[in-house]
C-alpha cells in the first residue's frame, strides 16, 4: 500500500500545475494534501470526484486559509473532520479517516512563525495532539501521522541549521516536542530507511532556494512503534514540482 502526503500550497493552483497528472501518474493507495486552501464550494467535479477517489475535506472558517484533504481509493470506515478542538477544528488542519489496517490523522500543523501568539498555538498543537493519539495506540490501534510538521527536527534536517536556530520551524522548544513523540513511541518513517542529508521537502520560493536546494525537511509519516515492521520504504519526491513543498510517501506492507 502506498501512501502519499503533499503540501500543495492551494489546491485549486496546485490543479493548474499538474495535480490530477501527477495522481494518475502514481496512483497512490490514499493522498493526503495539506493547504487545500478551498471550500468544497469553490471545487469542480474535477477536483472533488472525476478521478475516482473518494475525498474528504476539512476546511477552515477563513476561506483561502490552511485546509486539509484525503483522497482514498477505497472508502474509509469512518471520517472524523477535526481533534474536536475548536481552536484548531476552525482552521481546517486534520482529517481523521480508520482503514483495515491502521488509523491515518492527516495534518496541517500550525506555522509559528508570525508572531509570540502562533507560537504558541502551534505548541499548544503539538501538546494537545500526542496524547490523543497516544490513546488511540493504547486501544490497539496502529496509527500514521502524516503532514506538514512546520518543523525540522535535526540540523541534517535543513540545509542551514545554525542559521535558523532563532527562526520558528527550528527552534529548539519546537524541536522538543517532537523528541517528546519519538520519546512516546512515534517513528520517523523517513530516517528508517534514508540517513543521508540534503534531502529536504520545503524551499522558500525567494533566492532560488530550490534550485540550490537550500531547504527544510518539515513533512513527516510518523507511525507507532509497533508498526514499524510494517513499513517497506519511505521517500521524499523532490522532483516533483507545483508547490513550495514537494511529496512524501509511504510504503506499506499490508
Amino acid at each position: 500500500m502506498k501512501l502519499i502526503s503533499w503540501n500543495v500550497n492551494g489546491i485549486r493552483a496546485a490543479t493548474k500545475k499538474g495535480f490530477l497528472d501527477y495522481l494518475h501518474q502514481e496512483e497512490p493507495d490514499i493522498l493526503c494534501i495539506q493547504e487545500s486552501k478551498a471550500h468544497k464550494e469553490q471545487l469542480t467535479s474535477e477536483i472533488l470526484k472525476d478521478h475516482g477517489y473518494h475525498t474528504y475535506w476539512h476546511s477552515g472558517i477563513k476561506r483561502g486559509y490552511s485546509g486539509v484533504s484525503t483522497f482514498c481509493k477505497e472508502k474509509p470506515l469512518y471520517v472524523q473532520e477535526g481533534l474536536g478542538i475548536k481552536k484548531y477544528d476552525d482552521e481546517g488542519r486534520v482529517l481523521l479517516t480508520e482503514h483495515e489496517n491502521f488509523l491515518l490523522y492527516n495534518i496541517y500543523f500550525p506555522n509559528g512563525q508570525k508572531d509570540e501568539i502562533r507560537l504558541k498555538y502551534k505548541l499548544d498543537f503539538y501538546d494537545d495532539l500526542l496524547p490523543i493519539i497516544n490513546e488511540q495506540v493504547e486501544s490497539g490501534n496502529n496509527v500514521i501521522v502524516t503532514g506538514d510538521w512546520n518543523t525540522a527536527h535535526h540540523p541534517i534536517d535543513l540545509a542551514r541549521p545554525k542559521d535558523n536556530l532563532k527562526t520558528s520551524g527550528f527552534m529548539p522548544i519546537e524541536r522538543k516536542k517532537i523528541d517528546e513523540y519519538v520519546d512516546n513511541g512515534w517513528v520517523d518513517t523517513f530516517r528508517l530507511f534514508h540517513n543521508e542529508p540534503g534531502r529536504y521537502s520545503w524551499w522558500t520560493y525567494r533566492f532560488g532556494a530550490r534550485q540550490r536546494n537550500v531547504g527544510w525537511r518539515i513533512d513527516y509519516f510518523f507511525v507507532n512503534s509497533e508498526m514499524v515492521d510494517l513499513c517497506l520504504d519511505a521517500d521524499i519526491h523532490s522532483d516533483i514540482l507545483g508547490s513550495d513543498h514537494c511529496p512524501v510517501s509511504l510504503t506499506l506492507d499490508i
